[in-house]
């Protein structure tokens, strides 16, 4: 009696309960972490303004940040904002004349100050973005191993039931 045929159906078998137990895993951390995005997001109570927006992000007026996409476009306003306040200086570049002593001290410190503050929410709210994606990769991953283990596991029961009528 040939075993390889047995032991490829166990082990397929096997595989597919693995990721039958995986994908669901996978599934519920994924939801778990989206809703802990809008948890945070909520929690800064941070709302588009009703007016004034660019009119890429008109869409967005009045709407408070909640997910992803809309973290992405505040943080998108903010840089709108800094390349205004700073003239499209960076920190470091400020930084960097005010120790040359290139200008007003107060005004450069500032200045400093608020590209300080505006790119660290900026990266605060662009780190929700890319989570959020990370959050679908995780389901959609969770989705297709659970996909594909039960193919498998249906896979190794026709392996056995060809087997056992043979």
């Amino acid at each position: 009696m040939n075993l390889a045929p047995r032991r490829a159906g166990a082990l397929i078998g096997l595989t597919g309960i693995a990721l039958t137990t995986a994908g669901p895993v996978m599934l519920l951390r994924g939801r778990g972490g989206r809703q802990e995005i809008r948890a945070e997001l909520a929690a800064q109570r941070i709302t588009f303004p009703h007016h004034g927006l660019p009119g890429h992000l008109a869409r967005f007026a009045g709407r408070p940040v909640r997910t992803g996409g809309e973290a992405h476009a505040y943080a998108e306003l903010i840089k709108d904002h800094l390349t205004r306040a700073t003239g499209g200086r960076t920190y470091a570049e400020i930084t960097d004349e005010l120790h040359a002593g290139g200008g007003d001290a107060d005004k450069l410190a500032e200045l400093r100050q608020t590209a300080f503050m505006g790119e660290t929410l900026r990266a605060s709210l662009l780190s929700a973005y890319q989570a959020w994606h990370l959050t679908t990769l995780v389901t959609g991953l969770g989705a297709l191993l659970t996909g594909a283990g039960a193919a498998l596991v249906a896979t190794a029961n026709a392996l056995g039931a060809d087997r056992r009528h043979t």
